[in-house]
């Protein structure tokens, strides 16, 4: 038996905390100093995780600089991490528009104004700090699918499931086509009539096909998250064939690209010393600025982080179901653990403070980003500790993050529509 639960914001852009679960702390009226055990923290836990994958790929040693056990660390970091804040991202969506049955008449209007405003505003936002950190700023890619994300709001989980498997199959493929037959003289006309292009390094053609996070083949990653909102995470059943189904994913898309494209279909673009999490733009043809438009179609069968190959996206989509139920799963049955992970979940639920702040803060003291001559650890871990020290202290007195507080005001008018 559910209760409800007021609107309370806990990601990038969520509002709404899933309905209170009867036994938490919210429910029975008991105080708590931390998150409430009321929400879905194992999401909100896998959000700190992809929060700090995020820090490590910006902040952390380039992955020529790594050995060993922090190999493995920066390699799945290194675009897995923004591929699970996607895919939480789409999550989201569907607690704002209605987690299990989508929200109609008014209330669904309602929620498809506020999900507008997020993405104006996280638009907005992005094309601010691309201004000053470039292309590798997710924030405005997402303003662009919340948007496309609007008319899915009412689909099942299979129809969205479904909806994301054929985005996968499909987009590589027509990104490397159209990608093929984008000139240079082609992109400059474009980008000079483009008004976000003149303010920052971001513009429209780079949201849709060329850039970091191209729209193109990453709704389907978001369209991921929202099937997976649809279903009951907290039922055992549920969380074994989900668990399954990534595991399928995870093996089958990179061991076929393995098999297919040999040694090096995995390779990182970041290998070579050079970062992903440097402020610039990628070279693939999937995710990042298609310097190249000659190259070889073969590059369609790896699986490498951000390549936008479909062996990339279901295996990333992949890796993210693990993440998540995994993440779930301990919350839901170690409550020791859930306890200790306090600090951390509250990172989660400030995932835009969070995500935001890092930026800032590498300003502010002058913290490299992305550079191969960078093979400490330290830099991060403080940045990790940071965020969860901060996260920790803020939820103590405030029920939302900074700018998930500003976020949720700006929201407000959406109240207003009939």
């Amino acid at each position: 038996m559910t209760q409800t639960q007021p609107p309370q914001q806990t990601s990038v852009p969520q509002e709404h905390a899933p309905p209170r679960t009867a036994g938490s702390s919210e429910s029975t009226g008991k105080p708590s100093g931390g998150p409430s055990m009321g929400r879905l923290v194992g999401v909100d836990l896998a959000r700190a995780l992809a929060v700090f994958g995020m820090y490590i790929v910006h902040i952390g040693p380039a992955l020529s600089s790594t050995h060993g056990v922090g190999t493995w660390v920066r390699y799945l970091a290194d675009g897995h991490s923004s591929v699970l804040f996607a895919t939480l991202a789409g999550f989201s969506l569907m607690l704002i528009a209605g987690r299990r049955e989508p929200k109609t008449g008014l209330a669904g209007r309602q929620a498809k104004a506020r999900i507008a405003i997020r993405a104006v505003i996280l638009l907005a936002l992005g094309t601010v700090l691309a201004m000053e950190y470039g292309g590798v700023i997710i924030l405005g890619f997402y303003g662009v699918y919340f948007l496309l994300a609007l008319p899915m709001l009412r689909l099942s989980a299979k129809a969205l499931a479904i909806t994301a498997a054929g985005l996968a199959l499909v987009t590589p493929q027509l990104a490397f086509a159209l990608n093929s037959q984008l000139s240079e003289s082609v992109q400059q006309t474009v980008n000079a009539y483009d008004p976000l292009k003149k303010v920052s390094e971001v513009g429209v053609l780079d949201l849709l096909l060329t850039g970091f996070y191209p729209t193109i083949t990453w709704m389907s990653f978001v369209v991921a998250g929202m099937a997976l909102a649809r279903l009951d995470l907290s039922a055992v059943s549920v969380q074994r064939r989900l668990a399954a189904l990534g595991a399928a994913l995870t093996a089958g898309a990179y061991g076929l690209s393995l098999l297919v494209a040999g040694k090096d279909a995995l390779r990182s673009m970041a290998e070579g010393g050079k970062s992903s999490g440097a402020f610039e733009k990628g070279p693939s043809f999937g995710s990042g600025s298609f310097d190249a438009p000659q190259r070889a179609a073969s590059e369609l069968l790896t699986a490498g982080p951000h390549s936008g190959t479909t062996f990339d996206i279901i295996g990333s989509v992949g890796v993210a179901i693990l993440v998540i139920v995994g993440a779930t799963v301990l919350m839901d049955r170690v409550a020791r653990l859930r306890r200790l992970a306090r600090p951390v979940i509250a990172v989660g639920t400030m995932s835009l403070t969070a995500y935001v702040g890092h930026f800032l803060a590498q300003s502010v003291l002058g913290v490299s980003a992305g550079e191969s001559s960078q093979a400490s650890w330290i830099p991060v871990l403080a940045f990790i500790l940071g965020a969860i020290v901060f996260a920790a202290l803020w939820s103590r007195f405030f029920r939302r993050g900074p700018l998930e507080a500003l976020l949720n005001a700006a929201t407000k008018p959406a109240k207003h529509v009939r």
